[in-house]
C-alpha cells in the first residue's frame, strides 16, 4: 500500500513552492489525448483518477485512447473494463504486461465485489492484449507530439515499450516512437526532493530505466502531494446509485482509520495535471530524478532538465474539491 511508503522530505522544504518557467506550466492542448496506465488494485485512488478522466472525456476536455494495467493480478483489467463500461466506453482498448511483473490486489476486497456486481467481458487480466503491442499500435496512429501518457502504477509497461523494436505497426524503436508521438509523461511516482515510494520501488529496475531514458517531458506528482489531498467522502454520501466508483470508496473508506477524512489522492493529481497542466494548481521544480537500486529517489535541480516535480500553489483542500466534483460525474448516456 502506498501509505506504508514514507517519503524522505522535510516540512520546511515542502513549504517552499518553487516555480520555474518551462513547458510544464503550459496547459495541455484541448482535448488532451490520454493513455492511462494503472496498477489499480493495491490502492483505490486509481479508480478516482480513471473516473476523473472519464468526466473530462464527457466534457470534451480529454480523449481517452487506451487504458493499461501495469499490475498482473487477475482482476485488474476486469475492474478497469467495468469502470470504462460504466462511463459508456466499453470498447476502450485494454492492455497488460506479458513480461514478468508485479501482481497485487486490494486488502479491502473491492475488486471481487465489482466483478461480482457489474458487467464485463474480460474475465482475467491475462486475456488482455500485450501492452507493448497495444502501445505501439495506439501511438503509431496518433498525430506527432499529441499524446499524454498518465502512469499511476508500476513502470513495467513503459520500460518494455522503450525497449521495443521496429515492427509492422511502426518502423521505429519504442524510444523513437515515444519521442515522435508523446507530448509528455505525467507520473505519480517518487517523493520529492527525496523519498522511497511504492510505484517506483515495486519495479525499481523498470523505474530506473524509464526515468533515465524517457525522451520527452516528464512531470512527477510525488507522494507528498497526494498525501495532503483527500477525496471520497462526498462521493460516498451522495445520492449516486449503481456506480462502481462509489462502491469502491464506500467499501474501502471505513476499513482504515487514516481514511476518516477521505482517501489520500495520489493518482487523481496525475490525471488532473494530464488534462489541465500545472498552471494555477501547482508550481514546478525543474531538473532530473535519480533512482537508486532500492527504489528510493533523489533529485538534482537543472534549469535545462526535461523533468519536473510539482509543489502546491492552490491549497490541498481546493484541489481536493476540484477533483472530487469530477469524480462524482454522472456518465453521459449515449
Amino acid at each position: 500500500m502506498k501509505t506504508k511508503i514514507i517519503p524522505i522530505i522535510s516540512a520546511a522544504i515542502l513549504a517552499i513552492a518553487i516555480g520555474c518557467s518551462g513547458r510544464a506550466n503550459k496547459p495541455q492542448v484541448s482535448p488532451a489525448r490520454i493513455i492511462f496506465d494503472s496498477d489499480l488494485g493495491p490502492d483505490y485512488d486509481d479508480v478516482g483518477a480513471l473516473a476523473f478522466l472519464h468526466a473530462m472525456a464527457d466534457s470534451g476536455k480529454a480523449e481517452i485512447l487506451a487504458t493499461f494495467a501495469s499490475n498482473r493480478h487477475e482482476l485488474v483489467v476486469p475492474c478497469i473494463e467495468i469502470i470504462n463500461t460504466y462511463f459508456g466506453r466499453p470498447n476502450l482498448p485494454l492492455g497488460e504486461p506479458k513480461s514478468r511483473g508485479v501482481s497485487l490486489t486490494a486488502s479491502q476486497h473491492w475488486p471481487d465485489s465489482l466483478v461480482a456486481r457489474y458487467p464485463h467481458r474480460i474475465k482475467n487480466t491475462s486475456m488482455a492484449p500485450d501492452a507493448v503491442w497495444l502501445y505501439r499500435k495506439i501511438l503509431a496512429s496518433q498525430p506527432d507530439t499529441s499524446v499524454t501518457i498518465v502512469t499511476v502504477g508500476f513502470l513495467t509497461n513503459l520500460a518494455n515499450l522503450l525497449k521495443s523494436q521496429p515492427d509492422s505497426l511502426a518502423p521505429l524503436t519504442g524510444q523513437e516512437l515515444v519521442s515522435k508521438k508523446v507530448r509528455r509523461l505525467v507520473s505519480m511516482a517518487g517523493g520529492f526532493p527525496a523519498g522511497r515510494e511504492f510505484n517506483v520501488m515495486m519495479d525499481s529496475t523498470a523505474s530506473e530505466y524509464v526515468f533515465n531514458e524517457w525522451p520527452t517531458e516528464v512531470i512527477f506528482t510525488g507522494f507528498e502531494i497526494g498525501s495532503h489531498i483527500f477525496t471520497g467522502l462526498k462521493l460516498v454520501n451522495s445520492g449516486i446509485r449503481d456506480s462502481p466508483v462509489k462502491d469502491v470508496f464506500r467499501i474501502s473508506l471505513p476499513q482504515s482509520k487514516e481514511d476518516i477524512y477521505g482517501r489520500m489522492s495520489w493518482d487523481e493529481t496525475a490525471a488532473l495535471i494530464a488534462v489541465y497542466g500545472t498552471s494555477g494548481f501547482f508550481s514546478t521544480v525543474r531538473g532530473n530524478i535519480n533512482i537508486n537500486k532500492d527504489g528510493s529517489n533523489s533529485w538534482e535541480n537543472n534549469p535545462n532538465g526535461k523533468q519536473y516535480y510539482v509543489t502546491f500553489k492552490m491549497s490541498p483542500g481546493e484541489i481536493g474539491n476540484f477533483i472530487e466534483a469530477r469524480m462524482m460525474h454522472i456518465p453521459v448516456r449515449k
